[in-house]
């Protein structure tokens, strides 16, 4: 499942028992009713277990209901923005978009591993217990910022036009085949299977968009069209509105007074902060010195290397700038080399293993990042849902359903990265890499890698758009060339490089895709056949295996979480088996730096740090660190 960090909760006006039915709990009582009963009205939903909020809980537990309201916070980002248009497939939309809108449904903080929703602008939902749809109850409080209420015509209208608009959401959205009002204040989403747990859940996840403004006209009398960019400030629904902008360098937002859901029990304690501004850069060097320099207050650090040298500055060691770190429980991930399997070099599995034998992790993890990372071994690293060793109990039986469509390896080898860091090891590892190529059909011809029929040389052609990256690329490009493959190394400007990956227009660059600990539908777009050919989707390497499909639809269509566990394990191992990518690494903690300005929950969400949605401007911090330029 994937879908944005949730923000809210809701009242409770509720048709139902005070229990909230998990999933297979609801879905084992809604079978004993009779045929004529109706699926009951839930004030949440949780995808296993039962939701961890009653409807009569004040706030979430890791918030400060008595949060002061006021301040401001700057961030960071790259790249710029040229649209306000949260649905468009293409452009750059601007960052923090997603706080002027609401969802139907959202999440808690604190127990993403059940995957619970609440509702907002839905105060309610039920579905079937073959999930053959579901339907949702809309709050009657909803308004958007123009005091106009949010009705079922515009969730309809928003789910639409999203699917028309854009192919990955069509794509995800697949299995939706109608929608439709079923009551006055009610939107009913019907699907084409049946037992796809997950399918009532995502539709909670739905961006709510106002049709009566998309379809009006602007100031000027021009008429306004969603599947268009634009850079008029939309109207909005959530917690923040546009304040200011200057296209491609800054955008401020302002706190909503008259907030419509700032009194329900989710919004206590978060959204503290009157603006939030978000200025762009275009390179990461300078993004950090513009951090040292008090230009924006709050830092996600990603480079080992800034952790471990880039912070001494005379604010750091005068205690005005904090670091702090954070457990990283909530995602799993895949970081890799990621090759583009549409080209015929790539098709071989056999040379995608021998480039990995090429990598040395342990020096470039040494001698660039400090000794902070670990190798990734799994294509949900740092969480239960990872494969290790050999397949055992349920997941041993699902691969056995599919063992006519999986490497025969899974069964009796486990999953290992080639091991460097040493002169020693590197020269069996390339020994290794040359020995696999050769069964591929390559050979050296000089100092050349060569395929023997066709007589062409084996090259890559490296992309990023971070020049930071060669401290590591190039590392992996020498070893390469130790065995006759010639390896590019080229810095593309954002906008240039987000094309090129968009096109399919790559040979290898460095992609990541984050997994929540629900996965789900969204697995079709990271790995399905039919995604592979979609630039849209999140298949960038075009996997296309029978195999691999069967997999994903056994993780969608999982009963229990043993279940999901169990088959999630088994694409994990499928995945890896196929050496897709030449994984790279991860580190399990959330690196932060910021300008001592704020204050947290003392009880902080075991999931995230949650900055700034739970954070909040404190003005004794900020009288002796000193006011924001």
């Amino acid at each position: 499942m994937s879908g944005p960090f949730i923000r809210s909760f809701i009242a409770a006006l509720i048709i139902a028992p005070t229990l909230v039915l998990g999933a297979q709990a609801q879905g084992q009582a809604q079978s004993d009713m009779s045929a004529k009963e109706e699926p009951q009205w839930q004030y949440a939903t949780a995808l296993t277990g039962t939701p961890k909020y009653g409807p009569d809980d004040d706030h979430f537990d890791y918030v400060n209901p008595d949060a002061p309201k006021g301040g401001s916070v700057r961030l960071s980002s790259q790249g710029g923005f040229d649209t306000f248009n949260p649905i468009l497939p293409r452009g750059n939309p601007a960052p923090g978009i997603g706080n002027t809108l609401d969802q139907l449904m959202e999440s808690s903080l604190d127990e993403l591993n059940i995957s619970a929703e609440y509702g907002l602008i839905a105060e309610a939902t039920r579905h079937p217990a073959d999930d053959s749809w579901v339907e949702f109850r809309l709050n009657p409080a909803a308004r958007w910022h123009d005091g106009e209420p949010i009705t079922a015509d515009d969730v309809i209208w928003s789910f639409e036009k999203l699917v028309e608009i854009n192919p990955s959401q069509r794509f995800y959205y697949r299995n939706v085949v109608k929608a439709e009002k079923t009551g006055d204040d009610v939107v009913r989403f019907s699907f084409d299977v049946k037992n796809n747990r997950e399918l009532p859940h995502i539709m909670g996840q739905l961006p709510i968009l106002p049709k009566h403004w998309w379809e009006g006209t602007n100031d000027k009398g021009e008429k306004r069209d969603i599947s268009k960019g634009t850079l008029e400030p939309p109207l909005g629904s959530g917690p923040y509105r546009i304040a200011s902008f200057d296209v491609n360098r800054s955008i401020t937002y302002e706190r909503v007074k008259d907030y419509w859901a700032a009194d329900l029990p989710v919004r206590k304690g978060t959204n503290n902060f009157d603006t939030i501004r978000y200025d762009s850069y275009r390179d990461s060097t300078v993004v950090l010195e513009a951090f040292k320099g008090d230009q924006y207050d709050f830092r996600s650090e990603n480079s080992a290397k800034n952790w471990a040298t880039g912070y001494d500055f005379p604010a750091r060691s005068e205690g005005k700038v904090i670091l702090e770190t954070f457990p990283d429980k909530a995602v799993g991930r895949m970081q890799a080399f990621v090759m583009n399997l549409r080209l015929p070099k790539f098709s071989d599995e056999r040379v995608r293993e021998a480039l990995n034998y090429a990598f040395d992790f342990e020096t470039v993890n040494r001698t660039t990042f400090y000794g902070q990372y670990k190798r990734i071994a799994s294509y949900f690293a740092g969480t239960e849902l990872a494969s290790s060793g050999l397949p055992q109990g349920k997941e041993l039986e699902i691969l056995e359903s599919v063992r006519d469509l999986v490497p025969a390896s899974v069964f009796t080898t486990p999953y290992e990265n080639p091991v460097g860091g040493s002169t020693g090891a590197m020269r069996a590892n390339l020994k290794k890499a040359v020995n696999l190529l050769k069964e591929a059909g390559y050979g050296l011809k000089g100092r050349q890698m060569v395929n023997l029929k066709t007589g062409e040389p084996l090259t890559i052609d490296f992309i990023d758009h971070d020049p930071n990256s060669e401290r590591f690329v190039l590392p992996f490009a020498n070893n390469l060339k130790r065995i006759g493959i010639e390896m590019s190394f080229r810095v593309l400007d954002t906008p240039q490089y987000i094309n090129r990956i968009r096109n399919r227009d790559f040979e290898m660059t460095t992609l990541a895709w984050g997994q929540s600990l629900s996965p789900g539908n969204e697995q079709r777009d990271f790995w399905g056949s039919e995604a592979a050919g979609r630039n849209q989707s999140r298949n960038y390497a075009g996997i296309r295996d029978k195999g691999v499909d069967a997999l994903i639809d056994k993780v969608i269509f999982a009963d229990t979480r043993e279940d999901l566990i169990a088959a999630t394990k088994a694409l994990d191992r499928v995945l890896l088996a196929h050496y897709y990518v030449v994984p790279q690494w991860y580190v399990d903690l959330f690196r932060t730096a910021r300008w001592d300005r704020f204050s947290h929950p003392q009880n902080m969400p075991q999931y995230t740090h949650g900055f700034p949605q739970i954070w909040w401007w404190d003005a004794a911090k900020a009288a002796k660190t000193g006011e924001q330029p």
